[in-house]
């Protein structure tokens, strides 16, 4: 038996005669949306990368900063490079460098030590394979300290003369005034390629609401102006937030029999998001 959700689902795809959810979550690297505003951006990741820098990215939540790391793996030739994503930053050092061996397919080993003797012994057999490891770590304002102080380690190779490893270091911006700290200087002065992922302006909700719209077969724009101004507004551009009120501004319109969605039902739909136990 289909459930509530995907009988609502269904009947709003076929109210706007849409080919699958527009705001769903799953989608393939290519299809991504990635603004022309943040183009310069992933080509300055791109660029360091490939120069073997370190980075640290840093952006307010839902600015696009895993869509942004997307970007850079789809970027990125499989042939001399390899990516590893970890985002289970609040471990312990130990616990921390385990679960790093754990993504790169190597056995964790029982003391700290043997583990960062695994995976920096794995960074060096890959660089003699004329490959380069790019660790990119997640969440990475909540890494515990003695975690911080130890990375700067992990990217010294023969005397700190060989760029085997870049760190991408992604969180929020206090991760960036955690790292100004002097305890951490020895890590911040590594990281050559400092970026912030500005928040989106108005032209960037609409250029993603009509990709959205438009890979899902939409003929039209379903959203009018006034109601992107005000999803935009509502939102701050944050794209969880624009894809869970987008979507129940669709299914609303659907069940109002309604070729758009209008600033007056936007309201309607913002008012009950907001409300315990609201119903749109």
């Amino acid at each position: 038996m289909k459930s509530t959700t995907t009988i609502a689902a269904t009947a709003y795809l076929r109210h706007f005669d849409l080919d699958a959810m527009p705001f769903d979550k799953d989608l393939p690297d290519e299809e991504l949306w990635l603004p022309s505003s943040k183009a310069l951006l992933v080509d300055e990741l791109v660029e360091a990368v490939h120069a073997h820098q370190h980075i640290l990215l840093v952006g307010e939540p839902g600015v696009g900063k895993t869509c942004t790391l997307r970007a850079l793996r789809h970027r990125l030739p499989d042939a001399g490079f390899r990516l590893t994503y970890a985002h289970n930053a609040t471990l312990g050092r130990r616990d921390f460098y385990r679960q790093l061996c754990l993504s790169l397919g190597l056995s964790p080993k029982a003391t700290a030590a043997a583990v960062f003797y695994a995976i920096s012994g794995h960074i060096e057999q890959l660089g003699r394979d004329h490959v380069h490891p790019a660790f990119l770590l997640d969440e990475a304002h909540l890494l515990h300290q003695d975690v911080l102080e130890h990375l700067h380690v992990l990217t010294n190779y023969e005397w700190d003369r060989k760029p085997l490893l870049s760190l991408v270091l992604v969180g929020l911006p206090e991760l960036w005034e955690r790292l100004l700290l002097r305890k951490n200087r020895s890590l911040w002065s590594r990281l050559h390629c400092r970026l912030t992922i500005p928040a989106a302006d108005v032209s960037d909700t609409n250029e993603y609401v009509e990709h959205r719209l438009r890979r899902v077969g939409a003929k039209k724009m379903l959203f009018n102006s006034d109601a992107l101004t005000l999803l935009h507004e509502a939102t701050r551009g944050q794209l969880r937030d624009l894809d869970r009120i987008a979507t129940n501004a669709l299914r609303n319109a659907a069940r109002r029999k309604l070729g758009t969605v209008d600033r007056e039902l936007l309201e309607h739909v913002l008012a009950a998001d907001q409300s315990p136990g609201g119903v749109a």
